[in-house]
């Protein structure tokens, strides 16, 4: 195996079990004689060993230490991979600088595989896994609700019936029925039931948080059953679930109760992600808000002329482009909207979109789901922007219109591109999150496997006839935008990014306390997941 085959496979295996390196640690690492492979999983084995609670996820070179002879009598500089990925373009080496997560303090460490700084010949390799455009069947009235709700309780048991557990659920109608016969014997006997344990599956109907407790009822097609979280470890898992998701509970009956002893989201598997063969990049951007008062036309200028720059490394190898939704400002979107444009009318708005997204080089094939600000259907799951409106976009033969949500594979690496209006609800219900970490909020969505689970809120969603909100392909990158601040995590194996946006803080943001993350680009290496921040703002 090759000396970088085998650095390669080694973060891999660190990044399955949760763990990221350290940038020294990894400068280490590379210049070690002895089998890599091996040191990084003692390192891992005695770390998960250890209830140490101080950056027990990160490999430090004192873990190194443990388990090799480490020589560093010469104390001088360890030359880095990155040391020449820098802006090329003396146009914009004083306006923008390049940066990876890791040497970003407020991003964890993903990843540090070394870049070849060379310039290969690309052969452009896409594919559409799925656009919800295509499958876009509504059925009007409750019977399309009853039919969307009967697709997602379907689609998420097939999830979870790949784990063991999922041998032993039992349909809630049986399980009371039985119970009921059981305390009627009881009852005669003057003794009551307890010590009945059952595994059931279902969507969760209601959550009520009391002062010692959490009430959830659970609905499965059969019934509605009412359970109860009562010590610290299954209040605390029970408030992490959404409404109308799916969850598995193991439940023990005591008298009138049924008790949670223990709590299973579908979830996604720990997991090896797929990575590119050739070394190139995708850029992943979102929430243009062209039209907007407070969109930042300089800077997405500067990110334009970058893209557009010859002699720039990473730009030589950006092969893509993905634009996450909200391209246009939109009008009629929130009252006295109109306060707040600089293009009053839909057909400027576009006209000025149309001119901007030209400039793009025909080189980069451009990936455009919508938003809620943008034209066509606002209900989720939303059909791409329509033809009638953005033509000249379908015209163009680098630009795949695409719906919200929808998969895509750029040369082997599976990317989830999802607006986010559903983020909404979840930050708003889910205790501890905030749009200041969008990426957690992200990650409770993968979680329950569903982009948009709760119904009822602030989120519309149509009465499709089948459920295309639920996380059945498992992605290696989850792409979204909407909550205008740009926040990159790994999470089992998949990339989570939040890219951001390119309008500057609203009236609306200002008094919600939101500090959007404006004019930044993140680019994502497909042959090591690497990303890096692109910073147009400086």
């Amino acid at each position: 195996m090759s000396f970088q085959k085998e650095i390669s496979n080694a973060l891999s295996y660190l990044t399955a079990h949760g763990y990221q390196i350290h940038p020294e640690a990894f400068k280490i690492l590379k210049n070690l004689d002895s089998n890599i492979m091996e040191i990084i999983q003692k390192v891992v084995r005695f770390k998960k060993n250890q209830n140490d609670t101080n950056d027990t996820n990160i490999i430090l070179i004192e873990d190194l230490r443990n388990f090799c002879t480490i020589n560093i009598s010469n104390e001088g500089h360890i030359p880095n991979e990155l040391d020449n990925l820098t802006v090329s373009d003396s146009k914009l080496q004083d306006n923008n600088t390049i940066k990876t997560i890791n040497e970003i303090q407020e991003f964890e460490i993903l990843s540090t595989q070394e870049i070849t700084i060379n310039k290969p010949t690309y052969r452009e390799s896409f594919k559409i896994i799925y656009d919800s455009s295509d499958y876009i069947n509504p059925e009007e009235g409750i019977n399309g609700y009853i039919s969307l709700f009967k697709s997602r309780f379907h689609q998420s048991l097939k999830i979870l019936s790949t784990r063991p557990e999922s041998k032993r659920i039992n349909k809630i109608s049986s399980i009371k029925r039985k119970i009921k016969q059981k305390n009627n014997n009881y009852l005669e006997n003057n003794l009551s039931v307890n010590g009945n344990t059952s595994i059931i599956a279902g969507l969760v109907m209601s959550k009520r948080s009391k002062k010692n407790n959490i009430e959830l009822a659970i609905d499965d097609l059969t019934g509605i059953i009412n359970t109860i979280a009562l010590n610290e470890e299954t209040i605390k898992l029970v408030s992490k679930l959404t409404l109308d998701q799916m969850v598995m509970l193991e439940i023990e009956n005591k008298g009138i109760n049924y008790v949670i002893k223990n709590v299973v989201s579908p979830d996604i598997p720990d997991h090896i992600p797929k990575k590119g063969k050739s070394d190139e990049y995708v850029v992943l951007i979102s929430d243009l808000h062209i039209g907007s008062k407070y969109f930042k036309e300089n800077e997405f200028l500067k990110f334009l002329n970058w893209l557009n720059s010859s002699d720039n490394e990473i730009v030589s190898k950006i092969n893509f482009l993905c634009i996450g939704g909200d391209l246009i400002d939109g009008v009629g979107i929130f009252p006295n909207q109109e306060k707040e444009l600089n293009d009053s009318t839909i057909y400027q708005q576009m006209s000025h979109l149309t001119n901007l997204l030209e400039q793009i080089p025909k080189k980069i094939h451009v990936f455009v789901i919508p938003g809620n600000h943008d034209l066509g259907r606002r209900a989720l799951p939303q059909p791409a922007i329509p033809k009638k409106d953005a033509g000249i976009l379908y015209s163009w033969k680098n630009f795949t219109m695409l719906g919200n949500p929808s998969y895509i594979e750029l040369n082997g690496v599976k990317i989830l591109m999802y607006h986010g209006q559903g983020l909404d609800d979840i930050i708003a219900t889910i205790p501890g999150l905030s749009y200041s970490n969008p990426a957690e909020a992200m990650k409770t969505l993968l979680k329950a496997r569903h982009l948009s689970p709760i119904y009822g809120q602030r989120t519309p969603i149509a009465p499709e006839k089948d459920d295309m909100m639920v996380i059945t392909e498992i992605p290696d990158i989850f792409h979204s935008g909407h909550v205008h601040v740009m926040d990159v995590q790994n999470y089992r194996g998949t990339l989570i990014v939040n890219s951001g946006t390119w309008q500057d803080q609203t009236p609306f943001q200002q008094t919600m306390g939101i500090m959007p993350t404006a004019g930044i680009a993140i680019a994502v290496n497909l042959s090591t997941l690497r990303p890096f921040q692109i910073d147009f703002s400086q």
